[in-house]
């Protein structure tokens, strides 16, 4: 059995999960409601304060689909519950984030300033050099953020670049001059 798969997912109070024909999952909550169309071949019921994921047989596919649904269903009531927030680190000098509106502005080194507008449902805020994605998918939220990121990707020799706050950059040694 998929250890994954089998973990039933707690629903906390205040969030009301609806299992409609063709497992479309709705997830209604503090912070909203999402709405999901997951594999029709995996059982999905509610037993009370819990979401039980089973599937019909061990073929290789419904093993891998078992797992992925849980996890699935588990984030959106994660997200609709407390939310997701991705932040971003700015490094280089001269380089700068600031927010316009729902415009977030970010001066790269480029000859012109890269202009993003955030995605219905997310919300980007800038605090001196971090800028902070927050909503309930966590999908989006993470696409947000990697799009943002490949803006400027940080670089290995000065670290220069957008770059997540927990990523670790590898250095590398510069040139050295001649003897």
């Amino acid at each position: 059995m998929s250890r994954i798969g089998r973990m039933p997912i707690a629903v906390p109070a205040g969030v009301t999960v609806d299992i409609a024909e063709n497992n479309k999952v709705t997830v209604k909550g503090p912070k909203g409601t999402l709405e999901r169309v997951l594999p029709a071949e995996m059982e999905i019921k509610l037993d009370g304060d819990q979401v039980v994921v089973t599937r019909p047989n061990d073929l290789k596919r419904m093993k891998s689909l078992h797992g992925l649904t849980r996890t699935l269903i588990s984030n959106m009531v994660i997200g609709v519950s407390e939310g997701y927030t991705k932040e971003l680190e700015v490094n280089g000098v001269g380089y700068r984030a600031q927010k316009q509106g729902k415009k977030l502005v970010l001066s790269l080194g480029y000859s012109h300033p890269v202009e993003m507008e955030d995605p219905e449902g997310l919300e980007s805020t800038v605090e001196d050099k971090k800028i902070i994605i927050k909503g309930i998918d966590k999908e989006k939220v993470g696409q947000y953020a990697a799009e943002i990121r490949d803006k400027r990707r940080p670089e290995p020799y000065k670290g220069k670049g957008i770059k997540y706050v927990d990523e670790v950059i590898r250095r590398k040694v510069g040139k050295t001059g001649k003897k």
